[in-house]
């Protein structure tokens, strides 16, 4: 009884600091049992900027001139990983959200994509080696992010006019933020036809732009 309390309070632990927790914290990750947790900063009209604890995650390249395709080869790898295809030939159960480094390019140029799924806690400290040499185990930094959410489908269009009109907000605020890249960000199954959630963020250079803003602490 003693060892059972004593991994319980080890798990609880271990979740709190990963960050990475019962999705019924999160009104809009409700597909999976967990999803990646923040601390919210401020919101504005335009956009949220967040918190985020480091994490780790899975995930894997795919270069190709059209996101959709990318996305698609790349989802794909990811599904065999957490599907047996790693050194254990452990079951990982899936978690929200998905999230895929977009590398800015031109139209007429292939896009480098990086999709990664979200370890669960139980994996965060020992997450299982992949089989395949092109999936990889990736552990992002403490960071804070600028957010904007829309419906509907992640798709090269949708990504891309999103990316754009919270790049101007940002812009318009004086907002600091790195360029040269985003993250497109689905909490939802490719079979979800309604209630669709995704997200574009862009990495906080220094401190938030909060002004005319709800700030919260964390």
């Amino acid at each position: 009884m003693i060892y059972l309390s004593g991994l319980v309070g080890f798990l609880l632990v271990l979740t709190a600091e990963a960050r990475v927790g019962n999705s019924s914290e999160l009104e809009f990750c409700f597909e999976t049992k967990q999803c990646l947790l923040h601390d919210l900063i401020c919101k504005t009209d335009n956009y949220e900027a967040r918190h985020y604890d480091s994490v780790n995650w899975v995930s894997t390249e795919e270069t190709s001139f059209f996101m959709e395709l990318a996305l698609y080869r790349a989802f794909g790898r990811l599904f065999e990983y957490i599907t047996g295809a790693n050194e254990n030939g452990q079951k990982i159960e899936m978690t929200a959200p998905v999230v895929v480094k977009v590398v800015d390019k031109s139209f007429w140029e292939r896009g480098v994509y990086t999709m990664s799924f979200l370890l669960p806690a139980e994996y965060q400290a020992n997450p299982p080696k992949p089989t395949d040499s092109k999936v990889y185990i990736h552990k992002t930094p403490d960071m804070k992010v600028y957010v904007q959410g829309y419906g509907g489908w992640l798709t090269q269009f949708s990504d891309k006019n999103t990316a754009s009109k919270l790049s101007s907000a940002l812009n318009s605020a004086g907002a600091e933020y790195k360029k040269g890249f985003h993250y497109a960000v689905g909490f939802n199954s490719p079979m979800t036809i309604f209630n669709r959630h995704n997200e574009v963020w862009f990495v906080v250079e220094d401190d938030p732009a909060c002004s005319s803003s709800e700030e919260f602490f964390y």
